[in-house]
């Protein structure tokens, strides 16, 4: 049974799956390699409780309850020791992740379940490099956790069968709906996403359409929440090119192909909302 756990990362997407456990009622420590960014996160998540108070759909002490189940830990050792589980959420780099998961194999105690919150990589690569592959899996959140209700469960070559049944458990404790894939690179969502995303952009850089009718068509047109040149900068822009590079390297088709766009705008660091500025601008 998972009691606690250790969140490791804590940008956009660690910070709002750490929110989510808490808001969960487990007690979560937020990890980082530098302190200011396990503040910024946990500032974040601040202030998205504040404002459910403001808009009462909580109570501030509510509030305060889930507030004090969230810590802040930058020594990783500490952070993962006596954890029921660990996530981490760090750069979508594979080479920094399988470095990280060595480590975190070598801390945490034996009977803790690791998953990796990646959107595309190697869950059977990480999982060899934390040494307990029975125990890990991919835990694929979506952004932001607390909104999107639904987790990727991803089975490496040797996820045991208790792994995943624990880790559903732990996702429905969540209110989330749980789907499983089979190891494959982008999984399920991703997979069918980045392509969409990818010809949005082709279309973009041949003069299709603008960039404001092409979100306004697939939004109306698809019923989408948002357009694909939106839904890029929120992701962002590198993130994207780090995952279809991926992708086209592991399955070797065309369609997968970066759009020279998109290579220019992160060349140029025009990543999304996190850089202020991508397909559009933002303060």
């Amino acid at each position: 049974m998972i009691k606690n756990l250790a969140v490791i990362g804590a940008g956009q997407m660690g910070a709002g799956i750490a929110l989510v456990c808490a808001v969960n009622g487990y007690e979560v420590t937020l990890n980082d390699i530098d302190q200011k960014f396990i503040d910024s996160g946990l500032e974040r998540n601040k202030k998205w409780l504040d404002r459910q108070v403001s808009k009462e759909r909580m109570t501030q002490q509510e509030a305060d309850e889930i507030w004090n189940r969230m810590t802040g830990e930058v020594d990783l050792q500490k952070a993962v020791s006596e954890k029921d589980m660990v996530i981490e959420a760090i750069i979508e780099n594979l080479d920094i992740k399988k470095d990280v998961w060595t480590k975190i194999g070598n801390y945490a105690p034996e009977h803790a379940i690791f998953g990796s919150n990646t959107s595309s990589l190697s869950i059977t690569e990480m999982a060899v490099a934390s040494g307990r592959p029975e125990k890990f899996l991919g835990t694929h959140f979506f952004n932001p956790p607390v909104i999107m209700k639904i987790i990727e469960f991803i089975k490496g070559y040797s996820t045991s069968q208790e792994t995943l049944e624990t880790a559903i458990e732990f996702g429905k404790s969540l209110g989330m709906k749980t789907v499983i894939a089979a190891e494959a690179p982008g999984f399920i969502v991703n997979r069918i996403l980045i392509p969409m995303l990818n010809e949005a952009y082709f279309a973009l850089q041949e003069g299709v359409a603008t960039k404001e009718d092409i979100d306004l068509a697939v939004k109306m047109g698809l019923n989408h929440p948002m357009g694909p040149l939106t839904l890029s900068d929120f992701i962002g822009l590198d993130t994207i090119l780090y995952i279809a590079e991926y992708l086209h390297k592991e399955l070797g088709e065309d369609k997968y192909r970066p759009c020279p766009l998109l290579r220019k705008m992160v060349r140029a660091g025009k990543l999304g909302r996190k850089t202020g500025e991508g397909f559009y601008k933002y303060d």
